[in-house]
C-alpha cells in the first residue's frame, strides 16, 4: 500500500490507529502538537472495557501488555450521600476483567511502542484538494500533502472545519480538577474513605469524584451546574452559593479552594477534605457536539473520537476512539487502490456514526441525572447499570 496517510493527534484514538495500522505493516504519520510525551500531564485514569478499548488493543496485538499494566481492583464504585454514609460499595468479583482501570500515561506509552511520532506538529488548518491530496498547513508555516488525513486532535479540532461546521457547544455543568498524591501515606483516612477504585457523592445540582490513580495518586472531580462565566460573576449561580463577593481568579489556588468549600457547604467534613487536601485547581467545563453529528463525506479526510463526537466524560469516550482507530486501521489496511481507499473510509463512517449516536444520547441523559436537582437519579442510575 502507497498510500500517504496522517493522523493528526496523539492520543487514545490517533495511537490506536497508528498502532493497528503498523501491525499491518503500513506506514502511517502522527502528527502531535505537543513538543514531547511529557510535556504536559497525561490525564487521568480511564476504564477500558472488554468490547470497546480492550478489543481495540487486541487488534493491536497489545491486550496481554495492558493486562499486566491495568488494576482490576479499581472496578470498584462507592456511593455516599453529603452526609458521609456509604449508599452503594460496589467491588468486582475475583477474576472480574470487564472495565479495569490503567492511567492514561500508561496506556500512551503502550500504544506509542515502535511508532514514529512527529512531536511538536501543531496543525493550523487541513484543506481537501480535488486530485493533489489533502493539504495540511502547520504553525510553522510548512505545508505536506497527504492521501488521507485523519483528525483525532480531540475537541477542539483544527481537522473537523475540513468537514464539518459543528462546534462544541457548553453542557451547563462545569468541573474543577484537583488532585492527591501519596494520599495512602499522607491521608490515610481519605485512602480509607475513597476505597480501591472511585467514590462519588451527590448533591442538589452537584457532585464530587474521587477516583484512584496508580501510586497513590487521586483525581478528585468537583462538579456542579453553573454558567459559564460562574466565577467571573459573582454571588449566587443556579441556586448555588459559591461565596465570591468579587470576581474568582482561577489561578489563585486558595480563593479557589475556598470557593469550591462554599459551594459544597454543609458537606460531610471528610468529603470536603478530598478539596482541603487538593493541589492545584483546574477549570473543566464540560462541553458536548451536537448528539447526532455527521458531514457529507468529503474524500481524503476524517474524524475519530472527541473530533467526531464529543460527549460526556462517562466511561465511553476513549474507549470508542479506540475502537474506531482499530477498525479504521483495518479498513483502511484491506483497501489496495484510492477508490478502495475512500470506499473503506466512507463505510466507516456510517458505522461510526450510528454507534456513536447512540452513546451520545445514553451519555448525555447520563450526566443530567447525575448532576441533577434530584441526587437520587444518581443512585439510580448506579443500580441501572450495575443490574
Amino acid at each position: 500500500m502507497s498510500h500517504r496517510i496522517a493522523v493528526v493527534g496523539g492520543g487514545p484514538a490517533g495511537l490506536t490507529f497508528a498502532r493497528v495500522l503498523h501491525r499491518h505493516g503500513h506506514p502511517v504519520t502522527v502528527l502531535e502538537r505537543d513538543p514531547a510525551p511529557d510535556a504536559r500531564p497525561p490525564g487521568g485514569t480511564l476504564d477500558l472495557h472488554e468490547g470497546m478499548g480492550q478489543l481495540a488493543l487486541e487488534k493491536a496485538g497489545l491486550l496481554a501488555e495492558f493486562q499486566g499494566l491495568s488494576r482490576p481492583e479499581g472496578q470498584a464504585m462507592r456511593i455516599l450521600d453529603t452526609n458521609g454514609t456509604v449508599l452503594r460499595d460496589w467491588k468486582p468479583r475475583p477474576g472480574e476483567r470487564a472495565n479495569p482501570e490503567i492511567d492514561r500515561g500508561q496506556l500512551r506509552d503502550l500504544l506509542l511502542g515502535p511508532l514514529d511520532v512527529q512531536w511538536g506538529r501543531r496543525v493550523t488548518e487541513v484543506l481537501p484538494q480535488t486530485h493533489a491530496g489533502v493539504l495540511v498547513r502547520f504553525a510553522d508555516g510548512r505545508r505536506e500533502t497527504f492521501d488521507l488525513v485523519i483528525g483525532a486532535d480531540g475537541a477542539w479540532s483544527r481537522v473537523r472545519p475540513a468537514i464539518s461546521s459543528a462546534t462544541p457547544h457548553y453542557t451547563g455543568v462545569t468541573g474543577v480538577e484537583t488532585s492527591l498524591d501519596d494520599v495512602d501515606t499522607r491521608h490515610p483516612d481519605l485512602a480509607r474513605l475513597i476505597g480501591d477504585g472511585s467514590m462519588a457523592v451527590y448533591g442538589v445540582n452537584r457532585a464530587l469524584v474521587a477516583q484512584r490513580n496508580s501510586g497513590g495518586h487521586v483525581k478528585v472531580y468537583a462538579q456542579f451546574r453553573a454558567p459559564l462565566d460562574w466565577h467571573t460573576n459573582p454571588d449566587r449561580h443556579m441556586g448555588l452559593d459559591t461565596g465570591m463577593d468579587a470576581a474568582l481568579d482561577l489561578a489563585d489556588v486558595e480563593a479557589v479552594r475556598s470557593s469550591l468549600l462554599a459551594l459544597f457547604d454543609g458537606w460531610a467534613a471528610p468529603v470536603l477534605d478530598l478539596l482541603r487536601h487538593g493541589t492545584a485547581f483546574v477549570h473543566r467545563p464540560l462541553y458536548v457536539l451536537p448528539v447526532s453529528h455527521t458531514w457529507a463525506h468529503v474524500p481524503g479526510v476524517t474524524l475519530l473520537g472527541d473530533a467526531a463526537h464529543l460527549m460526556p466524560p462517562l466511561g465511553v469516550g476513549a474507549n470508542l476512539a479506540m475502537l474506531e482507530g482499530a477498525e479504521l486501521a483495518e479498513s483502511v489496511a484491506a483497501a489496495p487502490g484510492p477508490g478502495d481507499l475512500d470506499e473503506a473510509v466512507r463505510a466507516f463512517e456510517e458505522q461510526m456514526w450510528a454507534r456513536a449516536g447512540r452513546w451520545a444520547e445514553i451519555t448525555t441523559a447520563g450526566l443530567a441525572r447525575l448532576v441533577s436537582p434530584d441526587p437520587t437519579e444518581a443512585l439510580a442510575l448506579f443500580d441501572e447499570v450495575q443490574s
